[in-house]
């Protein structure tokens, strides 16, 4: 699926939060969206999801698994299925597909379980 294809219910890009970087992309869903974020890092590539608002839902390093490169220097986009474990990119007519190898979440203090 391409991801300009426009689903029953998805939403409209939001204005992006200031502390979202300004090249994320916006892949909206079924009544909701996230913004990504990739960059290069060594052999592997560093995404970022943010919520519309402009919190870090996850943030993790990835590896392309399906053997087709990957130019972030050529016009590329953020397709379904992309979340915190796998993401789906779409350049030139073909699919790239990365896998995180390590993963971290936004810190929210409700999960963290008292002693007392």
């Amino acid at each position: 699926m391409n991801g300009n294809t426009k689903l029953k219910g998805t939403l409209s890009a939001p204005p992006i939060a200031e502390n979202i970087p300004s090249n994320s992309q916006w892949l909206s869903g079924e009544g909701a969206g996230s913004w990504f974020y990739i960059e290069s890092a060594n052999d592997a590539y560093q995404i970022s999801r943010y919520s519309p608002s402009g919190k870090i839902e996850c943030s993790g390093l990835f590896r392309v698994t399906n053997q087709i490169d990957l130019n972030l220097e050529i016009d590329f986009e953020f397709v379904h299925l992309s979340h915190c474990k796998s993401i789906t990119i779409q350049q030139q007519g073909k699919v790239v597909k990365l896998e995180r190898v390590n993963i971290s979440y936004a810190f929210n203090p409700a999960n963290i379980k008292s002693n007392s």
